[in-house]
């Protein structure tokens, strides 16, 4: 499936210290930047349990390296998602963290600390939960 947003107004969404960080890029040297996926942590499947209006709940599939984990969330989607990057030498702290609602869903920018290095990670969704952690991946994505 494809999406389609409108990166200016994605951008535009992004905190200010991100926005000053990201300025002069295109919107494609943006998502390259602060949003690919291309790391060492893959999101595969993501599903909320519990009611669609008030989930209790979310399970997603992580791949660490060719390897599979399905982590289940009673609560707190990124509590899980830090646990589970924990467990798998990926001690990823969330130092700042902001989600805003947009035209095209929920807009969700956080910087993430891991071994002393710093970074960006964004992404959007219709579901908030799924935009946090595609957020948090896109950001461990480009640690070193």
């Amino acid at each position: 499936m494809t999406i389609t947003i409108d990166a200016h107004a994605f951008i535009a969404a992004a905190p200010k210290s991100l926005r000053t960080e990201c300025a002069g890029l295109t919107p494609a040297e943006f998502y390259d930047r602060y949003c690919d996926h291309s790391g060492p942590v893959k999101l595969g499947d993501w599903a909320a349990t519990g009611q669609q209006e008030l989930p209790s709940g979310y399970t997603a599939t992580l791949e660490f390296g060719g390897r599979l984990r399905t982590v289940v969330s009673a609560g707190s989607p990124v509590a899980a998602l830090t646990s589970a990057l924990y467990d798998e030498g990926y001690p990823v702290e969330i130092l700042q963290f902001h989600q805003r609602p947009t035209g095209d869903g929920t807009a969700t920018f956080v910087q993430c600390e891991c071994n002393g290095h710093r970074r960006w990670g964004a992404a959007i969704a219709d579901d908030a939960a799924e935009s946090t952690v595609r957020a948090m991946i896109a950001g461990l994505s480009h640690l070193g």
